[in-house]
């Protein structure tokens, strides 16, 4: 390659290294424009709250059970969204008959004000009426006169739930100016409204929230086109707020509040300074191995490896990645993969020197041979860390993206930065003095 082409691949790569740093920390050379991004850190390392929800399936079909749990988490992440929680885990629990659903809030302000959101998003059910209803509702009322016996509900739960709610918006009784809401359901609800109303007309559609009957209207025909609407004695606020919940999500199943647990910031700052000191030690013992084993090459590997950490670290910014201690484990991981990239490197590069090649020739071949092996091992991990992400959990998934994005940029580092450096000795005196290489 051309002495002026590497030279110009240098400045690049100096100029990338130059912003990247100064975006990961703005203070380096106090410069103003550089946007002061600040990392995302998970709930294990800036505290927040973590909820555990059970969610009552007993109205679902066994075979449904995955798919409500699935939209049930769909709705609760939407929710929590909507307060502006940065990056909220909500994840689904199987333990034994019971299924859960975990929330983790990380730096939420108000614990206590999320718990109260997430538990007012309401359950929105229609039930039809019993086969025995007229004879529900005479022992319901021989009950209430004597004291004695208990209540029945005539109503029974149908197919047609809040799951299906494309959206509700307030409106108003066009002949009492009385408020009221108007719901809509997709296209699956649609369906299941229309064959509920072919089935029960001149029967009571009774429209339940939260387990409590909101309205009891009788269906007079078949309706079409998923529209419904809720009455009742509400006032405005009431109405608007129960709209505003149920388009931000009506539950598929209701759940309930089991466990909250606190996770205070000055854990977390203590994991992330201990986290940090490790990290920086590790890397220090890396670079001294490498100066002292590899001379001028492991200096300027140690160069590429600062440069590979700056850019890394940005990326993480601007994605933005949310970290953890897991997902910082997977970035000091991924500075181990860079290393050893490196090493193949130079290693095979002092091989061909002994066998008698100059060292132009060695650092061609050195790369050449090193890559395959480089390229097999990091893509092995790469792959590994795919399932991972695929298949794992919140923490496992952090672990994962944050070792996939470090194996991508190693590779960047081992084959063009510090082939970069090294090629800049090409035809020099250093060059020539073998025992620095």
């Amino acid at each position: 390659m051309p002495k002026r082409k590497i030279y110009l691949t240098v400045i690049f790569v100096l100029i990338l290294a130059f912003f990247a740093a100064n975006l990961v920390y703005p203070q380096l050379l106090k410069i103003t424009k550089f946007p002061n991004i600040p990392f995302k850190l998970g709930l294990d390392l800036q505290g927040g709250t973590h909820l555990i929800y059970e969610a009552d399936l007993s109205n679902i079909e066994k075979e449904d059970y995955n798919n409500s749990m699935q939209g049930l988490r769909d709705v609760i992440e939407r929710r929590v969204n909507l307060f502006g929680i940065s990056e909220p885990v909500v994840q689904t629990q199987e333990a034994g008959d019971n299924f859960r659903l975990v929330v983790e809030l990380a730096g939420i302000k108000d614990p206590a004000e999320a718990i109260k959101m997430i538990g007012e998003t309401p359950y929105l059910e229609f039930r039809q009426v019993k086969e025995n209803y007229e004879e529900i509702v005479e022992n319901n009322q021989k009950v209430s006169e004597s004291g004695e016996g208990e209540l029945e509900d005539p109503f029974e739960s149908t197919a047609l739930t809040g799951k299906y709610l494309k959206k509700a918006e307030l409106s108003f009784d066009q002949t009492t100016m009385k408020a009221l809401v108007l719901l809509e359901f997709n296209e699956e609800g649609t369906k299941l409204f229309e064959e509920l109303t072919e089935k029960n007309i001149g029967k009571i559609l009774a429209i339940y929230i939260d387990g409590i009957p909101i309205s009891l209207p009788t269906v007079q025909e078949k309706i079409s086109g998923g529209k419904a609407q809720i009455t009742g004695n509400f006032t405005i606020e009431e109405a608007r707020t129960l709209a505003r919940n149920l388009s931000a999500g009506a539950l598929p199943v209701p759940i309930k509040l089991i466990s909250q647990q606190s996770v205070g910031p000055t854990l977390g700052a203590v994991s992330l300074q201990q986290s940090l000191k490790a990290g920086l030690l590790g890397f220090l013992a890396i670079i001294l191995f490498m100066v002292l084993f590899y001379r001028l090459a492991g200096l300027l590997a140690s160069l590429s490896l600062v440069i590979y950490i700056f850019l890394v670290l940005s990326l993480f910014k601007l994605i933005p990645v949310t970290l953890s201690l897991a997902g910082i484990g997977g970035f000091i991981l991924s500075i181990g993969m860079a290393v050893d990239a490196n090493v193949l490197i130079f290693s095979r590069i002092r091989e061909e020197l002994k066998s008698g090649k100059n060292f132009s020739q060695a650092v061609e071949e050195g790369f050449r041979r090193a890559w395959p092996a480089i390229r097999d091992g990091n893509f092995t991990t790469l792959l590994v860390a795919v399932i991972f992400f695929g298949l794992g959990t919140s923490f496992i998934k952090g672990f994962a993206l944050t070792l996939s994005l470090g194996i991508l940029l190693s590779m960047f580092s081992a084959i063009i930065i510090t082939k970069s450096f090294i090629r800049c000795f090409l035809e020099t005196k250093l060059a020539r003095i073998k025992w620095l290489w």
